[in-house]
């Protein structure tokens, strides 16, 4: 398949990029990694006139912490969350999440702010970010706001972020000591997306549950925030009784939809399984595990 015509424009900048997005307007697409954008353009699913390439801006790649914040551009690939010690240090999750995306070819290319911004639930880190509480730095012509992963989502492939914005930075507190993080993936194959896939981050102190969240991947128009399944664990001592009701409540918050990974029973039931496993591990870390 070859996708239509259209105006290539490789920008040197953040700035140079906002302002060509803001002059192109909604007739322009952003690429990142392109795995997600150029298969579509290829399908005839989207037809952009203008492509606004990121990948000679420098900046959206850099990885730092500051104040307790993970300060990761929005053009950093998985293969650069895996190898960084930052983020192993501050928050491993991303990096071992990053390690289930795909197959090394694609984690080489694909970046965080692509999977962030397309809007996919079936893309793994919307409810990792969901579940560690992170934020994304929006720039456009009118200036840079912050918006909360929780605000960002709207429907499918549907986000907070306007047609004259660019996702420049993610914003990931670290994990307290006593807290734990895990992600628990299904899927049919290596490279394919999630059955069904749930991150859970559990605080622990003096025994019981301080802080919990957990959200969902590939069951619903969006990631979902289980958040009664979190508040659940709150200010218990947790065990396998707690663990199973916490999964059941994660179940009923899902809504997805059959296809060739299964009917909806199934995703159902998978994903009260991958929360299961998510929070028993996120709680042997939380312990020192």
């Amino acid at each position: 398949m070859i996708p239509g015509n259209f105006d290539y424009h490789r920008p040197g900048s953040v700035d140079e990029a906002a302002a060509l997005l803001g002059r192109l307007g909604e007739d322009a697409k952003v690429l990142a990694g392109g795995h997600s954008l150029l298969p579509m353009m290829k399908l005839r699913l989207a037809e952009p006139k203008s492509l606004i390439d990121l990948g000679a801006i420098a900046e959206l790649r850099v990885i730092r912490e500051k104040d307790g914040v993970l300060q990761i551009g929005a053009m950093a690939t998985e293969a650069a969350l895996i190898a960084s010690d930052l983020i192993r240090r501050h928050c491993p999750l991303i990096a071992e999440a990053a390690a289930l995306i795909a197959d090394p070819q694609v984690r080489n290319r694909g970046t965080i702010g692509g999977d962030i911004a397309h809007g996919d639930p079936g893309n793994d880190h919307p409810a990792i970010m969901l579940a560690l509480g992170a934020s994304f730095v929006l720039r456009g012509g009118k200036g840079e706001r912050v918006v909360a992963a929780g605000d960002f989502y709207r429907a499918l492939f549907e986000t907070a972020m306007k047609a004259d914005e660019l996702l420049v930075e993610i914003r990931v507190p670290a994990l307290r000591p006593g807290t734990g993080a895990s992600y628990q993936k299904l899927k049919r194959k290596v490279g394919d997306f999630a059955i069904a896939g749930a991150a859970a981050v559990i605080g622990i102190k003096d025994g019981r549950c301080g802080h919990a969240a957990i959200a969902l991947t590939n069951v619903g128009p969006t990631a979902v925030n289980a958040e009664a399944a979190a508040a659940l664990l709150v200010g218990k001592a947790i065990d396998e009784a707690l663990i199973g009701e916490a999964a059941k409540l994660a179940m009923s918050a899902c809504a997805p939809t059959a296809d060739l990974r299964g009917p909806v029973e199934y995703k159902t039931r998978m994903a009260g399984e991958m929360t299961r496993r998510a929070i028993r591990e996120a709680l042997k870390r939380a312990k020192g595990g």
